[in-house]
C-alpha cells in the first residue's frame, strides 16, 4: 500500500465515522464497528480475518476496561449517594474561606471527579455555587468555572474515570503512570482554566442563580448530615496510592534496586487496578452500611451506575476492534513508518487527531477511543517509554477538551444549570474547555522534555 492509499483510508475512515453520528445518528459503538470492518475491506483483508478481528479487538480490550470502568462507577455512585461529594466541597469551602471560595471549587471539583461522572459531580455541587455567588452577590461563574474547570480536567486526565482506562489500555501503558503524570500535569491546568479564568470571564458576563433550577436540584442524602471529610478523602485517594505505589514498586524491581520476591508480588497484586478498585468498592459498601444505607438501596445503586458505564464500555470495545483491524491489515505497520517520517511529534499528531474528532461531532469519550485506535498500532516504531506513553494518553484526552460547543450535551448541561444564553456558554464554559486542550499540551510538550 502506498503512502497516499493509506492516507486515503484512514481520512475515509473517519470521515465515514463522522458522517455516521452526525449524518445518520448512528449510535457511536454500531459506527465504530462498521468503520473498523470499512477499514478491513479497504485494506484487502479477508472477510473472515475481519471478524477475527473483530473478536480478538473486542476481547482484548474489555478484558481490564470493563472490569475497571465497572467497578470505578459503582465506587462513584455509593460515594455520590452517600453525600460524598458535597461533603468535600464543604470541608475545603469551610477551610479556604469564602474569599478564595474559586480555589475550593478547583479542588472540590478535581477530587469529586475522580470517582463521580462530570455531568453527576456538577449537578451535585451546583446548589454550592448557587449559595456562594447569591451570599457574595458576584457572577455565578466566578465559583462555577473553577468547579467545571477541575471536574473537567480529571475527568479526562486521571483514572479511574472511563476516558483515560480506555485509552490508556488502548495503547497498552500501566494506569499508575497516568494516574501519576494526570494529576502532575492536570491540577495546573485546572487552576489555569479555572480561578484564573473564572475570575476574569465573571467580570465580563453577569449571570445570577435562575430560580427554576434552584428549585430542581434534589438529592438522596441528608444535606445536614454529611459524611466526615477525611473519610471521603481517604476512600478517594486509597485506589490512587495502591496502583501508583505498585508502579514504583515495580520501577524499583525493574532497576534491581529491590529484589523481586513474595513482598513485591503481593505490592503489585493488591495494587494492580482490579484489586484497589475491588478494595475500595468494598469499603465504600461496609461505609455506606455504616451510615445507615440499607442493602437493597445499595443493590440498586450498584445496578444503576452500570447503566451508563455499559454503553462506554463497549464504545471503548469497538476502538479496540478498530484497532485490531488496523494491525492485523497490515496498515498500523505503514502508518507507523509514515508517522516515524512526520515533521510533527507524535504528542502533536495524538492531540490534533482527538481534536478534529471531538470538534466534527461532540463527544470528548469518542473522540478520545478513535484517536487511540487510530494511533496505538503506529506508536511502537518510536520506541516509548511508559511515561511517555502516559504522555500521549494524556496529550489525546487533552485534544478529546477542546472546544465543547452545540454538538455536546455538557455544553447544554452547563448553560441550562447556570441561565445562560448560547452565547454566553461559547464564551465561557466553550473558551474554558479550549484552555484546558491549549495548556494542557503546553505542559504535556514541558514535561517530555525532562523524560
Amino acid at each position: 500500500m502506498s503512502i497516499p492509499f493509506l492516507t486515503f483510508i484512514v481520512v475515509s475512515a473517519v470521515a465515514l465515522l463522522l458522517f455516521m453520528i452526525l449524518k445518520l445518528k448512528v449510535n457511536a459503538f454500531i459506527t465504530l464497528l462498521i468503520t473498523a470492518i470499512y477499514v478491513g475491506i479497504a485494506t484487502g483483508m479477508p472477510l473472515t480475518e475481519i471478524t477475527k478481528s473483530i473478536q480478538n479487538g473486542m476481547a482484548g480490550t474489555l478484558g481490564f476496561v470493563a472490569t475497571v470502568v465497572g467497578l470505578g462507577a459503582i465506587f462513584g455512585q455509593l460515594l455520590e449517594s452517600s453525600g460524598g461529594a458535597e461533603s468535600l466541597a464543604r470541608y475545603l469551602l469551610k477551610k479556604f474561606g469564602e474569599k478564595r471560595a474559586p480555589w475550593a471549587m478547583v479542588i472540590s471539583g478535581f477530587l469529586v471527579a475522580i470517582p463521580v461522572f462530570l455531568d453527576v459531580g456538577f449537578i451535585i455541587l451546583v446548589p454550592i455555587v448557587y449559595a456562594l455567588s447569591r451570599d457574595s452577590k458576584r457572577s455565578l461563574l466566578y465559583y462555577a468555572i473553577p468547579l467545571l474547570a477541575g471536574l473537567a480536567v480529571t475527568h479526562s486526565f486521571v483514572p479511574p474515570t472511563p476516558g483515560p482506562v480506555a485509552v490508556a489500555d488502548i495503547i497498552q501503558v500501566p494506569l499508575g503512570w497516568v494516574i501519576f503524570l494526570g494529576i502532575v500535569i492536570g491540577f495546573p491546568v485546572a487552576i489555569i482554566a479555572g480561578p484564573i479564568w473564572g475570575k476574569y470571564i465573571s467580570k465580563k458576563i453577569d449571570v445570577q442563580p435562575p430560580a427554576e433550577v434552584m428549585d430542581a436540584t434534589e438529592t438522596e442524602y441528608d444535606k445536614n448530615n454529611l459524611p466526615p471529610f477525611g473519610i471521603i478523602a481517604f476512600l478517594i485517594s486509597m485506589p490512587l496510592m495502591l496502583i501508583l505505589f505498585n508502579t514504583l514498586t515495580g520501577i524499583l524491581v525493574q532497576k534491581e534496586i529491590f529484589a523481586k520476591s513474595m513482598l513485591t508480588d503481593a505490592i503489585e497484586f493488591i495494587g494492580h487496578p482490579f484489586s484497589a478498585l475491588i478494595v475500595a468498592t468494598l469499603l465504600s459498601v461496609i461505609f455506606c452500611l455504616r451510615r445507615g444505607i440499607d442493602k437493597q438501596k445499595i443493590l440498586r445503586l450498584s445496578n444503576k451506575a452500570l447503566a451508563p458505564a455499559g454503553l462506554i464500555i463497549l464504545i471503548t470495545g469497538a476502538g479496540g476492534v478498530l484497532k485490531q483491524v488496523l494491525v492485523d491489515s497490515g496498515i498500523g505497520k505503514i502508518m507507523a513508518e509514515s508517522l516515524a517520517g512526520s515533521a510533527l511529534p507524535p504528542l502533536v499528531l495524538a492531540w490534533l487527531l482527538a481534536a478534529v474528532v471531538r470538534l466534527a461531532q461532540g463527544s470528548a469519550t469518542v473522540a478520545m477511543i478513535t484517536a487511540a485506535g487510530i494511533l496505538a498500532p503506529a506508536l511502537g516504531v518510536f520506541g516509548l517509554s511508559e511515561p511517555q506513553l502516559a504522555l500521549i494518553v494524556l496529550s489525546i484526552a487533552s485534544g478529546a477538551t477542546i472546544a465543547s460547543h452545540v454538538n455536546d450535551s455538557g455544553f447544554w448541561l452547563v448553560g441550562k444549570y447556570l441561565g445562560m444564553t448560547e452565547k454566553q456558554t461559547l464564551q465561557s464554559w466553550t473558551v474554558m474547555e479550549t484552555i484546558i486542550a491549549v495548556a494542557g499540551l503546553g505542559l504535556i510538550l514541558l514535561v517530555n522534555m525532562f523524560l
